[in-house]
Formats: C-alpha cells, sequence, structure tokens
C-alpha cells in the first residue's frame, strides 16, 4: 500500500502537488481572514480584505433614511484580493462537480475538453454577473436616460452594489490569470485567453477608477449577454454537433452590441463630457474630463471593438470554408459514380462480344467450314 501511495501522489510543493491541492490551499487561506474576524486584535485589519471601504453617508433630514455611497481607494485592493481567493474556490467547485462529471458523459477529446471547461466556466461566470448587472440598471434611471451618463461628472461616488460589482467583476478576471496555470492550459491557447482577460482587466479597472462606472456597467451587460449566448451555443454544440442554431443568434447580437458601444462611447466621449460644465483635471475630485483622457478612452474602446469585429469576421470565414470544404467531397463522389455506372454497360457489351469472337474463332467447325 505504501508504494501505491507514493506512486499515485505527486511529490509535496511539486508541480503536480500545487495544481491538485491549489483549491484547498485558497479555501485554508480564506477560512483564516473569516476567522480572524473573532479576536479584536486582527479584526480591524481583516475588515479591509472582506467588507466594501469608503464608506460616505448622508443624512437630508432627521426624518429622511440616511444615503451610503461608496468612493475608491487604495484599501479597495485588499478587498480585490479577498474576492479573487473566492472566485478560485468557486472555480474549482464548479470544475469538480459539475463540469468533469458532464466531461466523463461525453467523452470528448482533449481540444474539446479544454475548449469545454473553458466555456463552462464563462458562461456561469457571464450569466451571473449579467443577471446581476441587469437588475443594477433597472433600479437605475441612466439605463432609459443616456444624458445621465456625463451629467454631474464626476460620478465619485457609488451605490453599494455598484462598487461591489466592480470589485468582483475585477477580482474574477484577475483569478483567470492564475488558473491558466492551475488548468493546465495548453501552451497554444494562453496567448488568445491572455488577450481577453487582459482586456477586460484593463477596461473595467479603467472605468473605475476614471469614475465612467455608469458608462462601463451599461457597456458590460449587453456584452456579457452575448458572451452567454455564444458560450452556452457552444456548450450544446460539443453536446450535439447538429446543433448549432445559437451561433446564427449570437452572430446577430454580437454586431449590434459593437455598435451599441461604439454609439454609446462616441456619445459620452464626444459630446457629452466634451459639454459638461465643470472640465478641468483633478485627481483629488476624481475629475477626469481632460481632452487627452476622452481621446485615449475613446480611442481604446473603438480599437478595441474593430479588434473584435475582425476576430469576428475571421471567425466566419474559416466556419464558411469549413463548410465548402465538407460539401466538396460529396459531390465528387456523386460525379465519380455517375461515370462509373456509364461506363460499366459498355465494358460488359465488350467483354461479351470478345468472348464471342474468341469463341467463334476457336470453334473447330467454322475452320472447316471455310476450309471447305
Amino acid at each position: 500500500m505504501g508504494l501505491r501511495r507514493k506512486n499515485k501522489s505527486p511529490a509535496v510543493l511539486s508541480h503536480e502537488f500545487v495544481i491538485q491541492n491549489h483549491a484547498d490551499a485558497v479555501s485554508c487561506l480564506a477560512m483564516g481572514f473569516l476567522l480572524g474576524l473573532m479576536f479584536e486584535v486582527t479584526a480591524k485589519y481583516v475588515i479591509i480584505f472582506i467588507t466594501v471601504q469608503y464608506n460616505v453617508t448622508y443624512i437630508i433630514d432627521d426624518k429622511s433614511e440616511p444615503i451610503h455611497l461608496y468612493e475608491y481607494g487604495p484599501k479597495d485592493i485588499a478587498t480585490i484580493f479577498f474576492y479573487m481567493l473566492i472566485a478560485i474556490i468557486l472555480h474549482a467547485v464548479i470544475q469538480e462537480y459539475i463540469l468533469d462529471k458532464i466531461n466523463r458523459r461525453l467523452h470528448l477529446s482533449k481540444t474539446k475538453h479544454s475548449k469545454f471547461n473553458e466555456s463552462g466556466q464563462l458562461a456561469f461566470f457571464y450569466l451571473f454577473s449579467f443577471v446581476w448587472g441587469a437588475s443594477i440598471l433597472t433600479a437605475e434611471e441612466f439605463m432609459t436616460n443616456p444624458t445621465l451618463l456625463w451629467k454631474d461628472y464626476p460620478h465619485s461616488r457609488m451605490f453599494f452594489q455598484v462598487k461591489f460589482f466592480y470589485v468582483c467583476q475585477i477580482a474574477y478576471w484577475l483569478h483567470a490569470l492564475p488558473e491558466l496555470y492551475f488548468q493546465k492550459i495548453r501552451k497554444e491557447d494562453i496567448p488568445r485567453q491572455l488577450y481577453y482577460i487582459c482586456l477586460y482587466i484593463a477596461h473595467i479597472s479603467g472605468a473605475y477608477v476614471l469614475n465612467l462606472q455608469r458608462l462601463g456597467l451599461i457597456l458590460l451587460v449587453p456584452h456579457y449577454l452575448v458572451e452567454l449566448i455564444f458560450h452556452a451555443s457552444r456548450l450544446f454544440y460539443f453536446s450535439d454537433e447538429n446543433k448549432q442554431k445559437g451561433f446564427t443568434l449570437w452572430a446577430l447580437l454580437f454586431v449590434m452590441a459593437r455598435l451599441l458601444t461604439l454609439t454609446l462611447s462616441v456619445l459620452t466621449f464626444g459630446f457629452g463630457l466634451a459639454r459638461v460644465e465643470n472640465p478641468g483635471f483633478s485627481i483629488a475630485d476624481g475629475n477626469f474630463n481632460v481632452l487627452t483622457v476622452r481621446i485615449s478612452c475613446l480611442a481604446a474602446i473603438c480599437l478595441t471593438q474593430a479588434w473584435m469585429m475582425w476576430k469576428f469576421i475571421n471567425f466566419q470565414l474559416k466556419k464558411w470554408r469549413e463548410h465548402i470544404q465538407n460539401q466538396l467531397p460529396k459531390k465528387k463522389i456523386t460525379y465519380t459514380k455517375s461515370k462509373s455506372t456509364k461506363k460499366e454497360p459498355n465494358k460488359a457489351n465488350f467483354v461479351n462480344g470478345a468472348v464471342k469472337l474468341e469463341d467463334g474463332g476457336a470453334s473447330p467447325r467454322t475452320r472447316k467450314s471455310k476450309a471447305l
């Protein structure tokens, strides 16, 4: 039994050991933060990691309830770190208790297995984020009134749900970086995943720091819906390759989401913030409404949308070529079969005729008749 255990269990602190036990180690670390709340000495330090910081309370009247708003600051890094640990734990739970069980039933290849895990994890995240973001948008008025995207800028103070949403978004996409190692992602897939992970971190963090949380939220929700449809369609495709109708819906919504993103971005940076009453640059006030920042943000969004459309067009062309290549062999087979069926009767007649001539030439009676 001892020899079997040595063969099965990897060496302590080896790569395989870290990959197999990373969820347990992270769970112990997160539990340590929660246990720190029980002691008065450590509670004032641990609370920075668990709860949202920089609370600002407004009291309008004695009769009205106080309004709790939040700002951002350097302590948010600790909060993001803690919820990044929570994201790693949830990632491992979804992988082990849901995706791995489905993979055993489907018997997928290594390539499809990796893509199935990626789509499964992202589908859960996009569904959760879309529902959460849509609930925030329904509670806010700027969904129906686009002028609120730039009116009274800077929006340096947020409601609890808005700030916690951004903290969780940044924490999730930061956790995706070590997951490339924990999930043993193939080398050829790492650059592709690194591209969109870094883009998510840059855009969401930029909207959070530059006090553009309203614009970022209203752009993320439709984008997450489109990505949810794509990854859900890919999951259905891996279970049954005939289920491809979801990709058509995704293609239509993808183009519409890109147009919506460009329209709202140009409207906000080109017209709204350019005409706001308090233009100026002030880090203390959180006001970044200057021409350089506006042009940089708009250029970053436009370049990202152009890159996404380029990838989308290449993807559609690749699928179109594969569809044509799959149909060409069928046409060749039917063409060759039709030729062979036309030539077979001629061959048969020729062979039968040759046989008759050979039989006739070999007959002794015919030779005698000729001699006579």
